[in-house]
């Protein structure tokens, strides 16, 4: 395939993509939901500010944020959706109201036609905009005020000490006293006010709320919108035409010779390590003891889905309730998949080049220290966040930021940030002798230095919004960290390092290597950078996000449907003779991994990003079987997949025992399948029917949730997890194995 044609559809979609995503960033920032100066009633009672509704948002992030419940789908799946709930709550009580007075019976009590009447009025009440753009005022009825007191009564009984929610508290794993003052209270009922208002509330000239009618809520006429169904319609088939175009693709080049005479011996036999290479052990060791702390916090946090304040009876709720396990059980996923990724490329810039830059060793241990600091101090600011022993402002810089997947403080993110930095300045110091040889390696080195520096960049993203940064804003911002640096350019930087991996050992031919990983970069980054948009369909964006997000997406499945090709070519290259199959268990991860981009990313991907489907499943256990089997299935593997690999190239003379590891990598992908197959995605299907029939404040319910048959199947997650922690006590005893020298054949 002609490179310099790959190159420049390279650039053509990173610059089309990338000015339509800005494009519609700006067109996100004009048209989230306004935020009212003031909220009053009809006689101009000022009930609350723009303030508190600011620094309710602060109240919400200091408890957890997204990992408590979540807010317009996002974030835990545990408690419930408080937009959602809070809706639904605000609408039975003035459809009682309304039914007390005109017919002196509760609403459940009247007949269909009297209930159509009512539902009718509040409807009225609900959607109409009653927001003044000149003045931002936000004008509300003395009986939605009544309502707002009402439901702040409830939320103050239950994120405080009401001793009648403590049935409740429990469900939903929220400790007593996770607000703790009367006035941060008041601030987070009148955020969820405001973060209510925005899904039932009509947009100027239209006849959809601000989050594109959902919730789904049938009393409010919360339903799917028409051009939610077309653009579902429209996502299907632009699936199947990318299917039908890759399939093309890969019957017109399947004869295309892939490497020359596989050597006789390993080329790498006999390199020599250098300071720095050496160096980075210590990061794998890290990586293995954050994932068996990661797993651990995973155990918690499942556990609390059945006993939601105590672990088997000890209340372990007190001091580690399920907002901290959940934040450190993600942030350390990402921590330690990243390190391991990162530490893959610092070993193999100076093996690239063949040259070691001067003070590189003091530089890879100066970031080692670095990454110490950061991990242990943005967890240890996490939980003085949550248990509220920082002010919203030291919160925000220290503590919590109650996001997911990017919940450390401001001063941990600007930390990582420059940490980033360090590590591209190690790297492109190592990689920079090979880049001045005009030799077949060339194109490879250049994608390789451009993965990276995309790396250290988008982190950026992170920085772009602020301690009171409108909600619609700050989750654009988001998923620009989660979407585009862990799920787009770490898999492009993985894909580079693979197929350098693969070149250096002389199973690739550097001129199909390359052509290779341009290829599926042009094809993974044409759907996964505008496929953004598809987290963002019910986040207060206009109707233009949720058709980009609805048709990219679609396009970022097509590739995977493929994968069983790249299973079977390493499948293939772990038995090309003798000395590879020292590599034998790296490979197979590497396999794993394309199972788990079929299985996780595709068809659990797909599964909920359709609009329809989304907006019915947004916020239920179907998106964690997406995000464990693409999180772990895929990152997560991949990045043990490269940690094993710079452990056999550290010690080729070594004989690996083959049990240890091969009971891991069972293990952890037969755990993984059963904990989602047997539990997860069940209680997630069961939950879908009921936000289809009932509403997903229903699905997210207790009152559902804790129904004896959803309890059994939560609880049978128990089987996937046993053998998912033995296959990861096996990796981790492998791993210092090597060093100790138990998983080495004399």
């Amino acid at each position: 395939m002609n490179t310099k044609k790959l190159w420049i559809a390279f650039t053509m979609v990173m610059v089309i993509s990338f000015g339509i995503l800005g494009y519609y960033g700006y067109e996100i920032y004009k048209e989230a939901p306004p935020i009212p100066k003031k909220v009053v009633t009809a006689d101009g009672t000022v009930i609350f500010t723009a303030s508190d509704i600011k620094d309710g948002q602060n109240v919400w992030q200091s408890i957890g944020g997204q990992e408590v419940g979540s807010v317009w789908g996002h974030g835990a799946y545990k408690a419930p959706d408080w937009t959602a709930d809070w809706l639904h709550r605000e609408a039975v009580f003035i459809l009682d109201k309304l039914g007390e007075a005109e017919y002196a019976e509760r609403y459940d009590k009247l007949d269909d036609e009297k209930q159509a009447l009512l539902q009718k009025r509040l409807q009225n009440e609900l959607r109409t905009n009653s927001y003044d753009f000149e003045t931002g005022i936000l004008h509300i009825s003395a009986l939605r005020l009544e309502a707002f007191k009402a439901i702040s009564r409830h939320y103050a009984n239950l994120f405080m000490d009401g001793e009648q929610e403590a049935d409740l508290r429990e469900a939903y794993a929220i400790p007593a006293n996770s607000i703790k003052d009367a006035d941060r209270m008041f601030k987070f009922n009148c955020f969820l006010f405001w973060a209510t208002w925005s899904t039932v509330t009509e947009r100027p000239g239209q006849e959809i709320s601000y989050t594109n009618n959902w919730p789904p809520e049938k009393l409010v006429a919360n339903e799917p919108s028409g051009s939610l169904l077309l653009w579902t319609g429209f996502s299907v088939i632009i699936l199947i035409a990318g299917i039908g175009m890759l399939a093309w693709y890969y019957a017109s080049h399947r004869d295309e010779e892939e490497n020359s005479e596989v050597p006789a011996v390993n080329p790498l036999s006999g390199v020599k390590q250098t300071p720095s290479m050496k160096a980075t052990l210590k990061y794998f060791w890290v990586v293995t003891a954050l994932i068996l702390v990661q797993i651990l916090m995973g155990v918690v946090t499942a556990h609390y889905g059945v006993e939601g304040l105590a672990f088997y009876g000890f209340p372990l709720a007190d001091f580690l309730p399920y907002s901290i396990t959940r934040t450190w059980h993600i942030q350390l996923a990402i921590f330690w998949i990243a390190t391991s990724w990162l530490a893959t490329g610092l070993f193999i810039a100076p093996a690239v080049s063949g040259k070691e830059p001067k003070f590189q060793k003091l530089g890879v241990d100066i970031l080692f220290g670095a990454l110490l600091v950061i991990v242990l101090g943005s967890l240890a600011g996490q939980w003085f966040g949550v248990m509220q022993k920082l002010g919203l402002a030291e919160n925000f810089w220290f503590g919590h930021q109650g996001y997911e997947y990017v919940d450390l403080g401001r001063f941990w993110q600007i930390f990582l940030f420059l940490g980033l930095f360090i590590w591209l300045f190690l790297m492109g110091r190592a990689i920079w002798p090979a880049l001045q040889k005009r030799d077949e390696n060339q194109h490879l080195l250049w994608m390789f230095l451009i993965a990276s520096i995309a790396i250290a960049a988008f982190y950026g993203a992170g920085l772009m919004w602020g301690q009171q940064t409108h909600l619609t804003i700050a989750s654009y911002w988001r998923w620009w960290v989660v979407h585009l640096w862990v799920e787009g350019f770490f898999e492009v930087f993985a894909t580079v390092v693979i197929a350098f991996l693969f070149v250096r050992m002389q199973l690739l031919r550097p001129s199909i290597a390359t052509a290779s990983v341009l290829f599926s970069t042009v094809i993974f980054l044409s759907g996964g950078i505008l496929g953004t948009f598809h987290h963002l369909y019910f986040a207060g964006t206009p109707t233009a996000v949720l058709a980009i997000g609805a048709s990219f997406s679609a396009l970022e499945v097509a590739p995977l449907v493929f994968m069983g090709f790249e299973a079977y070519h390493n499948i293939k290259i772990s038995k090309a003779t003798a000395w590879v199959a020292a590599y034998k268990w790296p490979i197979y991860f590497f396999v794993s991994v394309a199972f788990w981009n079929l299985l996780g990313a595709g068809v659990f991907g797909f599964l909920i990003n359709p609009p329809i489907a989304l907006y019915y499943m947004q916020g239920l256990n179907t998106t964690p079987v997406h995000a464990h089997t693409a999180l772990f299935g895929v990152y997560g593997m991949l990045g043990i997949g490269l940690m094993l690999f710079v452990l056999r190239d550290m010690d080729l003379e070594a004989e690996w025992k083959e049990k240890p590891i091969k009971y891991a990598f069972w293990g952890l992908n037969i755990g993984l399948l059963l904990m989602v197959l047997l539990s997860v995605l069940p209680v997630g299907l069961a939950q879908t029917v009921a936000s289809v029939k009932h509403g997903l404040w229903y699905a997210r319910s207790a009152e559902f949730l804790e129904t004896p048959f959803l309890e059994t199947i939560r609880w049978m997650r128990v089987i996937g997890d046993t053998i998912f922690a033995v296959g990861a006590l096996y990796l981790v005893w492998f791993v210092f194995g090597l060093k100790g020298g138990w998983s080495v054949k004399k």
